[in-house]
C-alpha cells in the first residue's frame, strides 16, 4: 500500500519531476528484473553439482564442475558491478551530473577562446570527457574480471601491460571514430530543416555500413594478427564448402586470439563479392597455443599416457586438447553461413535500420518538448547531443528492453535454422561434436533455469541444439 501511496503522490509533482521519477524507476525496476532472473539461475548453479543423466554422455563431472565454478564467479561479478552501474546512474541523475559537464565542457571551450555559439565543439569536448570517466571507472571492473576471474579460470593469456596499453589503444581508436561522426552527426541535424531525422538516419546507415565494410581490415588489426590460413587439407575443403552454396569467399584469415584470451570464436564479413571468414586460433585443434603450450612443456620427455600419472597429470592429459578438428571446424562454418545463405545478416540490418529510422522520428517529434530538458537540469539551454542522450537513452529505454528482448527470441530462431542448415549439408554429426567441444573449451553450464534462458540467451541452451541435431547424427 506504501509503494502505491509514494507513486500516486509523485503524480502530483510538476512534470518534470514526474519524468525523473519515471526513469529512476524505471532503471531500478529493471535491475531488480535482471537481478531476479540472475538469482533463478545462480540457484541453478549452486544446486546443480553433479551430472545431470541427459549429460552423461557429453560431459565428464570434471569439466561439469569446472564450468559450474567459473559461471558462479561471473554471476557473482555480474550482481556487483551491475549494482555499481546502477546506483552509479541513479547519483549521477540526482546530484545533477550531466548538466555538470555540460557546463564543465563549456568552461573548458571557453577557455580555448570558443564561446556558447560553437554548440559543437562543446558537444564534443562533453564526448570526450563523458568517455573518458566511463573508461576511468570501468577500469576497475575490468582489470578484475580479466586477472582475477578469467586468470583464475584459465582464460586470461595478457599481462597487466598489454592489458593497459591495449585499453589506451582501443579508447583512442574509439574516439578518432565517434568525435569525428558525431560532429557530423550534429551538423546535419542543425542544417537538416523539417527533415532533419531522413539525413540523420542515412547517414548513420552509410556510418555504419562503412564501419562494417573497414573493421576486419583496418581496425580489427590494430589490435589482433589477422594471417591468411596456410594451403593445406583445410582450406580446401573450405573454399570447396563455401563454392558449394555460391559464397564468395575472397580469403580466410586466421586471427590470434589467444593472445588475449582462449576463448573461440569463427566469423565472416564483407559485402557483395568480397567476402571473408575469419578463424580464432583457438577454435583449431592445430593452430591452439594451449595444445602446444601442453605438448611442448620444456624439461618434460615425451611418455605414454596413463603410464605412471598421478591424478593430476591423468587430468591434464584427458582435458589436454583444446579446439575443434577439421571436420568440426568446416561445420562450424557450415552454420555460420547458414546465416549468410538464409539472409540472416540482411534480415538483422533490415530491422536494425528500421528501429534506426524510427527512433530518429520519435526524437524529430520530441526534441522540441523543453520539458525534457528540464527534467534532466538543462532550463536554459536544449544542446541537440543532450537532447539525443536524454530522448535515445532515458525516454527510449522501456521500448529498448522490450526490442532487446525480441530480438533474442529472433536470434534464437536464427540459431536454430542455421544449425539446419548445416544438417542439410551433411554435417549434423561433426556440428554436434563441435558444440561439446565449444562449450567444454568455454566452460559453458549446460543447465539453465528456463526464464533466465528465454530472457538472456541469444543463442539456444546447449541441450535444445544437441537435440535438434540428434536424428540426423544417428544416421
Amino acid at each position: 500500500m506504501g509503494m502505491w501511496a509514494s507513486v500516486d503522490t509523485m503524480w502530483n509533482f510538476p512534470v518534470e519531476k514526474r519524468i525523473f521519477g519515471a526513469v529512476l524507476l524505471f532503471s531500478w525496476t529493471v535491475y531488480l528484473w535482471e537481478t531476479f532472473l540472475a538469482q533463478r539461475q545462480r540457484r541453478i548453479y549452486r544446486t546443480t553439482t553433479h551430472v545431470p543423466p541427459e549429460l552423461a554422455q557429453i560431459m565428464d563431472s570434471d569439466t561439469f564442475e569446472k564450468s559450474r565454478l567459473y559461471q558462479l564467479d561471473k554471476s557473482t561479478f555480474s550482481f556487483w558491478s551491475g549494482l555499481y552501474s546502477v546506483v552509479e546512474s541513479t547519483l549521477i541523475l540526482l546530484f545533477g551530473g550531466i548538466p555538470y559537464l555540460w557546463r564543465l565542457s563549456g568552461r573548458v571551450c571557453g577557455s580555448a577562446g570558443f564561446g556558447p555559439e560553437y554548440e559543437i565543439i562543446q558537444s564534443l569536448v562533453f564526448l570526450l570527457l563523458a568517455t573518458l570517466y566511463s573508461a576511468l571507472t570501468g577500469l576497475p571492473w575490468s582489470l578484475y574480471n580479466t586477472f582475477v576471474i578469467e586468470e583464475k579460470h584459465g582464460f586470461n593469456h595478457q599481462t597487466l601491460e598489454f592489458f593497459l596499453k591495449d585499453t589506451i589503444k582501443k579508447f583512442t581508436v574509439t574516439q578518432c571514430i565517434l568525435l569525428p561522426v558525431s560532429s557530423l552527426l550534429l551538423y546535419i541535424i542543425k542544417i537538416g530543416g523539417d527533415y532533419f531525422f531522413i539525413y540523420a538516419w542515412l547517414f548513420t546507415l552509410i556510418v555504419s555500413l562503412v564501419l562494417v565494410t573497414i573493421y576486419a581490415d583496418y581496425i580489427a588489426p590494430l589490435f589482433d594478427k589477422f594471417t591468411p590460413l596456410p594451403e593445406g587439407q583445410l582450406k580446401q575443403e573450405i573454399e570447396v564448402m563455401a563454392k558449394s552454396i555460391d559464397f564468395p569467399l575472397t580469403k580466410v584469415y586466421v586471427v590470434e586470439g589467444s593472445k588475449r584470451s582462449s576463448h573461440s570464436n569463427a566469423y565472416f564479413y564483407g559485402f557483395f563479392k568480397n567476402k571473408r571468414i575469419v578463424l580464432f586460433d583457438t577454435l583449431l585443434e592445430e593452430y591452439s597455443v594451449q595444445n602446444k603450450d601442453k605438448q611442448e612443456e620444456p624439461g618434460t620427455e615425451p611418455r605414454n599416457e596413463g603410464e605412471g600419472d598421478s591424478e593430476e597429470i591423468r587430468a591434464k592429459v584427458k582435458n589436454k586438447k583444446q579446439g575443434c578438428k577439421n571436420e568440426e571446424v568446416l561445420a562450424v562454418l557450415g552454420h555460420e553461413l547458414g546465416h549468410w545463405k538464409l539472409a540472416h545478416t540482411i534480415k538483422n540490418i533490415i530491422i536494425s535500420q528500421i528501429n534506426s529510422f524510427l527512433c530518429f522520428f520519435l526524437f524529430a517529434v520530441l526534441i522540441g518538448q523543453k520539458i525534457l530538458f528540464a527534467a534532466f537540469g538543462f532550463y536554459d539551454s536544449q544542446p541537440t547531443l543532450i537532447g539525443l542522450l536524454i530522448i535515445f537513452q532515458f525516454i527510449f529505454s522501456p521500448y529498448n528492453e522490450v526490442l532487446s528482448f525480441c530480438l533474442t527470441v529472433l536470434s534464437r530462431r536464427f540459431e536454430f535454422q542455421a544449425d539446419a542448415f548445416a544438417k542439410k549439408l551433411g554435417m549434423a554429426k561433426d556440428l554436434y561434436s563441435a558444440l561439446i567441444k565449444l562449450n567444454k573449451d568455454n566452460l559453458g553450464f549446460p543447465v539453465s533455469d528456463w526464464l533466465f534462458s528465454m530472457w538472456h540467451y541469444s543463442h539456444p541452451p546447449l541441450l535444445e541444439r544437441l537435440q535438434a541435431l540428434k536424428d540426423k547424427k544417428q544416421d
